[in-house]
């Protein structure tokens, strides 16, 4: 699953990997690639430092030997050292979890931009996933349940192999940036339906939910975002009833406030719901912006992303969340 301190075991987390360590450790060697089956294709494998700001390696094609699992896709490609029998990843590439400046980081991963709910040894990696680990600091949230870095994953390739419908939710107002970010799922080759907010049943798709803020927060998803990464896992607070975003570092203290023409793209989830994608404006000039980044050039390797409105014709400025602290 994720590697995390001992110290948190009354979390959510830790009881899952407290459950899963003696499976994952057995697994181990059992999951190193050698079974019969041919090595899935198009797969690619990212290893990152501080929410995806530092690449330690990228790796479009990685080195795959028959059907591999996350974790002897990571041991063919990298140098790590494990805890716990083998099924705990303390290090990678000499990059190892504990503290830094006096906060607890650690090693998690990620496949299709989705937090992996098993033990890496037990998740299988399928033809065209995204891998993608990364140590960072938790100390705000325990979970970061989605992150945006992968698009246009999951909504082309699904989670553990599951391809869901892909759903455009497009808030009252927001029909011009509806048809934007179609457009832009189009162009990634995702076929998606677009339908009114809360237009369906919320487990059976991969939803979008476009729209500014004081339109969006009906939605219990988007609602999260209003108590900080704790609860969202997003490094951002909506404030002034959808009027300003506040950016926040990792240790969840605001580094800058972002107001009119501002948009935000992010990923979050509900309970064991599957994640949702939130292209929010603080008004329709930002909700326009947010929705014109929603491309993988933008986003690859970023948790999630805020946007400021450029001076006098200038580009947007494109901040990863969370921000470096001040």
């Amino acid at each position: 699953m994720l590697s995390r301190g001992v110290g948190v075991a009354e979390s959510r987390a830790a009881r899952l990997r407290t459950a899963t360590v003696a499976l994952v450790a057995g697994a181990v060697l059992a999951g190193c690639g050698l079974g019969a089956g041919a090595t899935p294709a198009g797969v690619r494998l990212e290893i990152t430092r501080a929410f995806g700001s530092q690449v330690v390696r990228s790796l479009p094609r990685p080195r795959g030997q028959g059907e591999e699992t996350a974790m002897s896709l990571l041991l063919r490609n990298a140098t790590v050292s494990t805890r716990y029998g083998g099924g705990f990843v303390q290090s990678i590439d000499g990059h190892a979890g504990g503290y830094e400046d006096g906060q607890p980081v650690d090693w998690f991963y990620y496949v299709n931009g989705v937090l992996a709910a098993k033990g890496a040894a037990e998740t299988n990696v399928r033809p065209g996933d995204r891998v993608w680990w990364d140590l960072h600091d938790w100390s705000q949230a325990e979970e970061v349940p989605a992150v945006v870095g992968t698009f246009p994953e999951p909504f082309l390739n699904g989670i553990e192999g599951r391809r869901l419908p892909v759903r455009v939710e497009c808030a009252p107002g927001a029909q011009g940036a509806c048809s934007t970010v179609a457009a832009r799922l189009r162009a990634a080759g995702v076929s998606a339906s677009v339908t009114a907010l809360g237009g369906g049943h919320t487990h059976d798709a991969l939803r979008l939910l476009v729209g500014t803020w004081s339109a969006l927060r009906t939605d219990p998803g988007a609602r999260l975002l209003e108590r900080g990464p704790g609860a969202s896992g997003v490094y951002a607070r909506v404030l002034d009833r959808g009027s300003a975003i506040a950016l926040l570092d990792a240790q969840g203290h605001v580094v800058r406030t972002l107001g009119a023409s501002a948009g935000l793209i992010a990923a979050t989830r509900v309970s064991a719901g599957e994640p949702e994608w939130l292209i929010v404006g603080t008004d329709a000039a930002g909700l326009a912006l947010a929705a014109r980044s929603l491309t993988q050039s933008t986003l690859h390797d970023r948790f999630a992303v805020a946007l400021a409105a450029g001076q006098a014709g200038s580009a947007a400025a494109v901040l990863a969340l969370p921000q470096p602290s001040p």
